[in-house]
């Protein structure tokens, strides 16, 4: 059922080092040419690192893991991909539909293809005003239930981060910060809440790993929050107030369910100038690259 590029079959079958990438990014996140760019642009940075890029995707009803320049090429500019969660993913098989994967359905399909390091930007979470709407992103849920290591800068910070945390505790998920006593605010280096555990090196990270596996304990995942660089952050106060002005008209359009993440991050680039965009892809970079140095480590490279 999930195709596996000859490539990523090749390097775990040599136990080489290999990352997942979500698709959602490049189907949905950005605008093109520069969402195929950036695509390209993160497999190399897997592979500066030493390490196979396995990008994800659904392609007429069938899941790949790890795509040629061909398949990237479509991803980005035919029109009509979806965007899938993991709860799509029986949808798209059955009707051969073609999708751009988000978190939840590339840690899946990843870890189901034998991939352990995963990198992305931001995790969803638990909403705003979650007592009103019962809006939980299916992110969490499903890494409760999937042992996979993922790179990411925190959670989306449209969201109730303290929520979240707490939420994943609940879940018994685990989580650290790389180099850093606080989780990352995605936009931001510092959400301003503490992590209960910090982790300062790809080594630690895989040990971690190896930890998991020899407690035979739930297959959960290791969330590594690795925080945008300080200089490369989106200003906190342009972030604070731009926040507070997209939750406002988001109040005032009526925008609910799955359109509000949307709405939120358009209108965070569009009224900082796409210093969020930029904020957004600086974290992403970031990630990319510890993963591949994650993935190395646990690999024994």
């Amino acid at each position: 059922m999930i195709v596996v590029s000859e490539e990523v079959r090749e390097a775990l079958g040599a136990r080489r080092p290999v990352v997942a990438l979500e698709s959602t990014i490049i189907a949905h996140g950005l605008p093109r040419p520069r969402n195929l760019q950036v695509a390209l642009e993160l497999e190399d940075v897997v592979r500066q690192e030493g390490a196979v890029p396995a990008t994800i995707a659904v392609l007429d009803g069938r899941p790949h893991v790890g795509l040629d320049k061909e398949q990237l090429e479509r991803v980005a500019n035919e029109d009509g991909i979806r965007k899938l969660g993991h709860r799509d993913l029986p949808l798209a098989v059955a009707a051969g539909a073609s999708g751009a994967t988000t978190v939840s359905a590339t840690a899946l399909l990843a870890a189901l293809a034998g991939v352990r390091v995963f990198a992305t930007g931001g995790l969803g979470g638990v909403h705003r005003e979650w007592t009103v709407t019962q809006d939980e992103s299916a992110d969490l849920g499903l890494l409760a239930r999937t042992r996979i290591t993922v790179v990411c800068a925190g959670v989306k910070s449209i969201l109730d981060v303290p929520a979240t945390l707490q939420r994943l505790e609940t879940l018994g998920v685990a989580v650290a910060g790389y180099g850093t006593g606080h989780f990352p605010g995605f936009y931001l280096s510092d959400s301003g809440h503490p992590v209960d555990w910090t982790l300062d090196s790809p080594g630690q990270v895989a040990d971690v790993m190896r930890a998991q596996d020899a407690l035979e304990g739930p297959e959960s995942a290791l969330i590594v929050a690795n925080p945008v660089p300080e200089e490369e952050q989106l200003d906190p106060a342009l972030h604070a107030r731009v926040l507070a002005e997209a939750l406002r008209a988001c109040e005032a359009e009526g925008v609910s369910g799955q359109a509000v993440t949307p709405f939120l991050l358009d209108y965070l680039v569009r009224h900082t100038d796409g210093a969020s965009l930029s904020a957004n892809l600086a974290a992403v970079r970031g990630n990319v690259r510890l993963a591949g140095r994650i993935a190395a480590a646990w690999a024994g490279a």
